[in-house]
């Protein structure tokens, strides 16, 4: 039993069919650990170990009646960034400190649904604005492979607690990366479905066109089983498109040789880390041993993802933000003396440096005079980058290149510098803007800690990346590895 935090979604799933453990069993060794590593680690806001050992105790009833799925009684984390009924949803901030949700958002309902145990919520930069997560209200999360280093962000919380085995899986929610750029951090699998394919609704808005909820675990089949449960139309968000979920399990055993993959030119050049690039190098090896045929891409305009990015994702998030005023929910300033200050005070309080930050620039970009400037310009710069993907796709069935630019750099090393912070998404980003899949997955290591590749697929082709990072991880064990302390 002592192990069981070393097994994948398949293995638990396998043991709770045949009765080696109960979901009960396995939720109370899995919050053990938690109460263990997380006082360390930070990665948890909300522990809600009464309502999972209730849920536990219900998935044990399913599995002895034989009505149990795939993932009746595994237990998972929820980035807190999705509303939960009853728990607490905070987005990170301390503008929702307070807020106990009334309702479940469509992918925590989707994996009630399938059985899955909530064991809590996960920690996260304030509204998914920030690439370290240092922006939390709750102080920031530590990376399991090294304590005085960063797990990424926005979606740290979720990353460093499935590296550490404090969970066997978690969501996220990736707005320029922030699935992606922690996965690789941390040394996990994690994925950023395309635009629309999995429901947005009950999800705390950062930037609408851009957010998307996605599986974060040890690997591409877990994600694989993940995502089977959490895609698919929902009629309560305009932005979810109709149309079949893949079997993304079946997905995983297609045959690889032949499928060409594009290497991202510019994904390799200056500002990359010489090791982190060594470790894509090994990882393309290893495909070409699988028979993939690697073919040369250009994304020309990539180089505009990051300021074209930095002007849509906080025009957007002004609007979103603009619904927190201290007057229906969320965080109220004491004894306003008049509708004005009440305002102003409230968000004040409420709202962290970044946040701010971000409210100010989506503002001014959106001001009179100024929309055509900025945010119109950006939204073309948008489509130009679209259709780059679009002739790149034309060459290669996916798109291949580092998740970050770097291995996970010191907490507070880049904290004054919003700049510098912000380029740590420069490989990501235009992947958002676009709207296409993308998953990163762990690589070699580089100076003794985690590197992501990134593999980006076409519209909805979830189902061939999955493929292709589960082909590469049957042909290597860099997924399997754990950070000392953790195994």
């Amino acid at each position: 039993m002592s192990d069981l935090h070393r097994k994948s979604l398949r293995e638990l799933r396998e043991g709770l069919a045949a009765g080696s453990f109960t979901s009960v069993e396995l939720v109370e060794h899995f919050l053990a650990r938690i109460r263990e590593h997380d006082q360390t680690l930070n990665t948890l806001i909300t522990v809600s170990d009464k309502e999972a050992l209730q849920q536990a105790g219900a998935a044990d009833e399913r599995i002895q009646k034989g009505e149990a799925g795939p993932l009746t009684g595994i237990p998972l984390i929820h980035k807190d960034i999705f509303c939960t009924r009853g728990v607490k949803t905070s987005c990170g901030s301390r503008m929702l400190d307070n807020f106990i949700s009334p309702y479940d958002a469509t992918v925590v309902e989707r994996l009630a649904d399938a059985g899955m145990v909530m064991l809590g919520k996960a920690n996260m930069d304030e509204f998914a604005m920030g690439s370290s997560n240092e922006t939390s209200y709750y102080g920031p999360v530590k990376n399991p492979w090294d304590t005085e280093r960063v797990p990424g962000g926005s979606s740290g919380g979720s990353a460093a607690a499935v590296a550490a085995r404090l969970a066997p899986a978690a969501t996220g929610t990736d707005t320029g990366g922030s699935i992606r750029q922690p996965a690789a951090l941390c040394g996990i699998t994690g994925l950023k479905p395309s635009y629309g394919r999995v429901s947005r609704w009950g999800m705390i808005a950062f930037a609408s066109s851009l957010d998307q909820a996605g599986p974060m675990a040890r690997s591409a089949e877990d994600c694989a089983l993940l995502l089977s449960a959490m895609a698919g139309f929902d009629e309560r968000d305009s932005t979810c498109v109709d149309r079949p979920v893949d079997d993304y399990l079946a997905a995983l055993e297609r045959p690889v040789k032949g499928l060409r993959v594009g290497v991202v030119k510019e994904f390799f050049g200056e500002g990359l880390d010489s090791g982190v690039g060594a470790s894509i190098e090994e990882a393309m090896k290893v495909l070409e041993g699988l028979g993939v045929e690697l073919v040369e891409v250009s994304l020309p305009h990539s180089r505009y993802s990051v300021p074209a990015y930095y002007v849509v994702a906080p025009a957007e998030a002004s609007s979103n933000l603009a619904r927190y005023d201290g007057v229906r929910f969320g965080h109220r300033c004491d004894d306003p003396k008049d509708l004005e200050d009440l305002y102003k005070r409230s968000r004040a309080e409420g709202f962290g440096a970044e946040v701010k930050r971000r409210i100010m620039i989506g503002t001014y970009a959106l001001s009179a005079g100024y929309y055509d400037a900025y945010y119109l310009k950006a939204q073309k710069v948008r489509q130009v980058i679209a259709r780059d993907f679009r002739n790149a796709f034309e060459q290669a069935d996916l798109l291949l290149g580092p998740a970050s630019p770097e291995v996970a750099f010191r907490l507070g090393e880049k904290s004054d510098d919003p700049v510098s912070m912000y380029l740590s998404d420069i490989y990501t980003i235009a992947v958002n803007l676009a709207g296409l899949p993308a998953l990163s997955m762990p690589a070699p290591r580089a100076h003794g800690l985690p590197v992501g590749l990134q593999l980006i697929g076409n519209y909805f082709d979830e189902g061939r990346l999955l493929n292709l990072a589960h082909q590469l991880q049957l042909a290597t064990d860099w997924h399997l590895q754990t950070p000392e302390g953790f195994a």
